[in-house]
């Protein structure tokens, strides 16, 4: 199927990420030695990013500071990503602090300009033609308005386009509503949450019932586990596979990575099984490398 010409429109955060990983526990009120990186970040300029390392055709819209407007162009442009980014003279570009902890991190996060970004910005003309729309959750969380969603993903399905929806984070998903989020992003094909995200969008326990539960909303769920594997639900029976054992340096953009593995195989094949599999594999890329995103 190598001929099958695939083009997918991603939407939403571009990130600084500020990796800290200390040498050992934090010592409070005095100083931890610790390897301290900066790399491009935000879970969909990270997925449009490892989507162009398959050698997908990538349109990533989305917004920074005015300042970074030229290095994070340039940057996605490097990665092989077609960039469509605004530049906003009031906010600055989203930044998250990440302190890693060897398989577990935590977030400390400033959308900047990230807030300002509006589903209009997807123009009728960038889907057009396009295979598919990737966005995420952080898009939505924080919006008092959600419908401009709702019109994006009809557009995108008038069109032929198929949608697919990271659900982002479970803190911002308690924060935002669970109710709110599955209303605002009614319509799409594929929606991938992890354990604690499906929790929170279900008020459920079991991954198996979490996954069987969101299938009745949507045609094809991908329920991601960590170390526990993927729950592929759909119709049918859901699906369970594995993850692809290796040693974790870094958790950042493991989610992403196999966003990107899932959609693009899934795209060519429609076999969810080797899209969960691909996906798998890429994920077990992404935890070998600090930061979210592929390789120069």
């Amino acid at each position: 199927m190598s001929d099958v010409v695939t083009r997918i429109v991603v939407f939403g955060d571009v990130i600084d990420d500020v990796i800290a990983t200390p040498s050992g526990p934090i010592r409070p009120d005095t100083d931890t030695p610790s390897t301290i990186e900066r790399r491009g970040g935000g879970s969909a300029a990270n997925t449009a990013t490892w989507l162009a390392s398959l050698g997908t055709s990538v349109d990533f819209v989305g917004r920074v500071g005015v300042l970074d407007l030229d290095r994070h162009t340039r940057v996605l442009r490097e990665a092989g990503v077609r960039p469509m980014l605004a530049g906003d003279h009031m906010l600055p570009t989203g930044t998250i602090v990440i302190l890693v902890d060897g398989d577990k991190r935590s977030m400390l996060t400033e959308r900047g300009a990230n807030a300002a970004l509006d589903p209009d910005s997807v123009s009728d003309a960038v889907l057009d033609g396009a295979t598919a729309l990737h966005f995420t959750g952080y898009s939505l969380f924080g919006k008092s308005e959600t419908g401009g969603f709702t019109r994006l993903i009809k557009r995108a399905k008038s069109r032929g386009v198929h949608v697919s929806v990271d659900a982002g984070s479970a803190g911002f998903m308690a924060d935002f509503g669970a109710k709110r989020f599955l209303g605002a992003i009614a319509g799409a094909d594929l929606l991938f949450p992890s354990l604690d995200e499906g929790r929170e969008l279900t008020g459920l326990d079991d991954p198996a019932a979490i996954a069987q539960k969101l299938a009745k909303s949507f045609p094809l769920v991908a329920l991601t586990m960590g170390s526990a594997g993927v729950i592929v639900a759909s119709k049918g029976e859901p699906i369970l596979v594995d993850v692809v054992l290796t040693k974790t340096v870094d958790p950042t953009g493991a989610g992403d990575a196999f966003c990107a593995g899932f959609l693009n195989e899934w795209i060519l094949s429609h076999d969810s099984r080797a899209a969960a599999e691909a996906g798998a594999k890429l994920a077990a890329l992404a935890v070998g490398i600090v930061g979210g995103r592929p390789p120069a």
